[in-house]
């Protein structure tokens, strides 16, 4: 099927196979979603699960629990769809001309014409309004927080012009809900958040370049910087350092969070990284930096190592 200026339309090529956009939605609306990359959910997931993480280890942390918490885990959630969505959409309209020389993304909507610049710009401060009304829901130190977001989620687009280590910025724009979520919860940012947030961008430096790699060719002829170039065939020795500041400093987080809690609770909560280290460590065994589908498979694998640790936290909540 092609656009009416006869440029390609159709499922991205990373897309789910059979996801909802390319299967139930309006034909008009396809584009504007893959836009918001809704035919790829892992990316929600990704910049939800830190807080959640937060959430319940603030929770662990007061020895309290309200039904606004309730609202907090779900704001956050549809926080982190909208936002993610913005945020891709920001995204394409500053790789507009990058996109188009890369083959896994040259199919997206504004390299292959099927949405102009204009309209993305509507669409991306759409998506945000609608956040926006959600985050007002929240305490005032959380609503700033959220606003403070919007400064590495500009950055990040561009930092692959300038640094070898663009992941970086991910990290830093991907796990501010560790941040926020805590502050929603508790009022105040405390030290437990600042550490769960150096966690979670330890994790986004260990996935993202395991995606980085299936574009490290097209990368290296176009110029565009990533950690998956810069490393090569050291990846590896990477990945274990990333796997195990990932796991070390989500202990510590729990550690601190978890003072006032009982020593089974503490305990138990330290099962959620330990479990989830496991599956980081399959992810690094299995890791093959020629194998594009491998690669894409183990990335989306993150849902569920991330999601390894929150009945842990739960579990150990109530204990």
């Amino acid at each position: 099927m092609t656009h009416q200026d006869g440029t390609p339309e159709g499922p991205i090529a990373d897309a789910v196979t059979g996801n909802w956009v390319d299967t139930w939605a309006p034909a008009r609306t396809r584009p504007f979603l893959r836009l918001s990359r809704a035919d790829r959910p892992i990316g929600t997931w990704l910049l939800l699960l830190p807080c959640w993480w937060s959430l319940l280890l603030a929770m662990l942390h007061t020895g309290s629990a309200s039904l606004y918490d309730a609202w907090i885990a779900l704001g956050c959630a549809l926080g982190a769809f909208l936002m993610r969505g913005a945020g891709c959409t920001w995204n394409d309209i500053t790789d507009r001309h990058i996109d188009g020389s890369v083959e896994r993304t040259a199919q997206r909507p504004i390299p292959s014409g099927q949405v102009g610049v204009r309209a993305a710009l509507i669409w991306m401060a759409a998506q945000s309004l609608v956040a926006l009304l959600i985050l007002l829901t929240f305490p005032p130190n959380a609503v700033f927080l959220g606003f403070a977001s919007l400064i590495p989620v500009a950055i990040y687009p561009f930092a692959k012009r300038f640094t070898w280590w663009p992941q970086v910025f991910l990290g830093l724009a991907f796990n501010w809900g560790a941040l926020l979520a805590w502050t929603a919860h508790t009022g105040a940012l405390e030290w437990p958040a600042f550490v769960l947030y150096l966690a979670g961008i330890a994790w986004t430096l260990f996935y993202d370049t395991i995606y980085a790699h299936q574009d490290a060719e097209d990368d290296a002829l176009i110029g565009v910087k990533s950690t998956a170039r810069l490393f090569g065939d050291a990846t590896r020795k990477w990945l274990r350092l990333f796997l195990m500041n990932t796991i070390v400093l989500l202990g510590l987080a729990i550690v601190w969070a978890a003072q006032n809690a009982s020593i089974l609770a503490l305990v138990v909560a330290l099962g959620g990284p330990w479990a989830m280290g496991w599956h980081l460590a399959w992810q690094l065994r299995t890791f093959d930096a020629d194998d594009g589908p491998h690669l894409l498979r183990l990335f989306r694998s993150n849902r569920d190592a991330g999601l390894i640790p929150l009945p842990f936290f739960a579990v150990a909540f109530f204990l």
